[in-house]
């Protein structure tokens, strides 16, 4: 299952979440209570346009109309894309190979009222040149250690990361990664270390130096979540 979201993932106790409000939703679509495995959790305040969970279900309702039925049950800031039926052993996080996520930033001055939450506003100059120069030092497989929010509890700080562009259209910047996993916050750190170069206080060369080194201190802030789009999430095979 696919799901636009606007607020965080994970299931809590007594907040709005994607994860609930959708089990809730096939929960009154089908009667049944089941778990929702998702492709990963996105936080409050980041944006998914191919978020990817599984389910397991008795339900009789033909597949073509579960997402159709799902909808009707749900707000309109959570929309259910598509449904298909998957291999017993596929798995939305486990399965998956690639994923890339996107970063917006609104490089005018004074930024823009309608599209305050889905992009984040710098609202001073940035040398795009430099920071197209930087992010190619992302490529490859690295110790990312440097670019993890503290507290992380995944055991290894190393993923492999296999395309990274920079562009720019008008006054917004973009920012896209494609990697086999991604720490927490690892591309809002990414995209702050880029804006730095921007701003001339990193050197572009000096990327190199910042992950070799697994200092946290030495990347740059941690951008807010607003910018951060899940783009595309890959499998190996189709599901």
């Amino acid at each position: 299952m696919m799901a636009k979201t606007l607020i965080g993932w994970q299931k809590q106790p007594n907040k709005l979440n994607i994860q609930g409000t959708i089990e809730h939703a096939i929960y009154q679509v089908t009667g049944e209570e089941v778990e929702l495995n998702a492709s990963g959790r996105t936080d409050a305040g980041v944006h998914a346009f191919a978020q990817v969970a599984n389910f397991k279900t008795n339900s009789n309702i033909p597949i073509e109309k579960f997402a159709i039925a799902i909808n009707t049950k749900l707000r309109k800031s959570i929309r259910i894309i598509k449904a298909e039926e998957v291999n017993e052993r596929f798995h939305s996080r486990l399965s998956c190979k690639k994923k890339t996520y996107r970063y917006v930033i609104n490089n005018s001055t004074q930024g823009t009222a309608i599209y305050r939450n889905l992009e984040t506003n710098i609202p001073y100059y940035l040398d795009v040149e430099k920071m197209k120069e930087a992010i190619k030092y992302f490529i490859g497989e690295h110790d990312f250690k440097a670019f993890k929010a503290s507290g992380t509890s995944s055991k290894s700080s190393v993923r492999t990361i296999y395309d990274a562009k920079l562009y720019e259209e008008n006054d917004r910047i973009y920012i896209e990664l494609t990697g086999n996993g991604f720490l927490y916050n690892m591309v809002r750190i990414i995209a702050g270390t880029l804006v730095e170069v921007g701003m001339g206080k990193i050197k572009p060369e000096q990327i190199t130096e910042i992950i070799n080194s697994g200092d946290r201190t030495k990347a740059g802030k941690t951008l807010p979540p607003q910018g951060l789009y899940l783009v595309s999430v890959q499998y190996e095979d189709e599901m």
